[in-house]
């Protein structure tokens, strides 16, 4: 091997590539691996785990009171988790005070930029419909991801065309940094190898979103949102090949507590061509989360049907209220003048069923004023607010093109 041309451990991944500027950058190898994944008993057994444990998912949200009022706050969810990676403060509830109209206050920004994620995934859903899953669609996502957020001077919607690299904070040269991803000489080439790979069916659908997801990783084809765009691209393709009829598997929770092993499972890939380490780690989370997702879609269901047996028996007034309950599901931090557009009644009638759900302990005013209130459907959040309420952690310190 010659001192221009360094490869991994078997050269399985790909190869480190000597450059001009005194750095060495990773070409990868095109997928599936060759040697191909070594499906062993035990990866045998973690693949049948997780695909168990989305089946249960699939079955449980199937028969939530109305899934598409519930999908909207699990990609809410999504959304603050996978920017939380990457550095962004927001959190749940910023969101929904953002979408309920309070867009003055201090962290605006933040949750801005997890109201860009919510719309560049919700797009990307409607779009894989439309188009296969190709360079030109991701190119469409990130587009929208980046529109009007931090990072949207950096090329959003086109591939880098200058050397980027990952590595910690104070790193200012690719010759200083943990791993620097090809060249832009040589990106279009492995974009391309990608999008052939997209299109295999022929291996497992979990091993498959595995691998394309790591490799997306490595190539880093953007100047910022490569993070976010590779998790993702993990949903369109849990999606698009029918693992999923909805989107509610996400991975941000896992990749967010398991940060430091998430980056060196990665890491291995390229190091040591350690497909097999990365796919038990990936697969480990898919049957994670799945079993929390179907246990949440289980809590909701009960929430749902005790709450409305309460309405029910509220009178003359119950219609409204129940009316209300299902708006309150899709969007539970809410104003008066946000309750009355979305069930379409007067700001005194929104007035009124907000004050009666405030009695009947469904819902908490948190302002204490007399104008401008506004209302928590707490025991609908209090599902979600495990992992999204605390302060969000910073992402790896310098990591740059997230």
């Amino acid at each position: 091997m010659s001192a221009a041309t360094l490869g991994t451990r078997s050269g399985r991944s790909g190869r480190f590539v000597a450059q001009a500027g005194g750095f060495r950058a990773f070409i990868p190898a095109p997928l599936p691996p060759n040697p191909p994944v070594d499906v062993s008993p035990d990866l045998s057994r973690l693949l049948s785990a997780a695909d168990l444990a989305l089946g249960r998912l699939d079955g449980s949200t199937s028969i939530l009171p109305n899934p598409n009022l519930f999908v909207a706050m699990y990609v809410r969810r999504e959304a603050v988790l996978s920017s939380q990676i990457e550095g962004t403060q927001a959190s749940l509830t910023d969101v929904l005070e953002f979408e309920a109209g309070d867009q003055q206050r201090e962290g605006v920004r933040d949750a801005s930029e997890v109201v860009n994620y919510i719309r560049a995934l919700n797009f990307g859903l409607e779009r894989v419909n439309e188009l296969p899953l190709s360079l030109r669609l991701l190119k469409e996502i990130h587009g929208e991801l980046m529109r009007g957020a931090r990072g949207e001077d950096r090329a959003p919607g086109e591939f880098r065309r200058i050397q980027n690299w990952i590595g910690p904070a104070g790193v200012r040269s690719p010759s200083e940094a943990s791993f620097v991803p090809p060249p832009p000489h040589e990106l279009m080439r492995v974009l391309g190898e990608l999008e052939v790979f997209l299109h295999d069916a022929e291996l497992p659908p979990l091993v498959h979103a595995g691998l394309a997801h790591a490799q997306f990783e490595t190539i880093h084809p953007f100047l910022d949102g490569n993070g976010r765009m590779g998790r993702l691209l993990t949903t369109f393709l849990l999606c698009k090949n029918g693992v999923l009829s909805r989107p509610l598997l996400y991975l941000s929770h896992y990749f967010k507590r398991h940060r430091a092993q998430y980056y060196d499972r990665l890491q291995a890939t390229r190091v040591d061509g350690d497909w097999e380490g990365w796919l038990r780690f990936f697969l480990t989370g898919v049957q994670e989360v799945a079993a929390e997702a179907a246990d949440r879609s289980r809590q909701i269901i009960a929430l749902s049907e005790s709450t409305k047996q309460l309405l029910a028996r509220q009178g003359k007034a119950s219609g409204n209220l129940i009316r209300s309950l299902d708006f309150l599901f899709q969007q539970p931090i809410a104003t008066v003048n946000s309750l009355a557009r979305g069930i379409d009644v007067t700001f005194p009638t929104a007035s009124g069923i907000a004050s009666r759900l405030v009695k009947l302990k469904v819902l908490r005013e948190e302002t204490g004023f007399q104008r401008n209130r506004r209302f928590r459907f707490g025991p609908y959040m209090d599902l979600f607010a495990d992992d999204t309420e605390t302060e969000a952690e910073q992402a790896n310190p310098g990591k740059t093109g997230a």
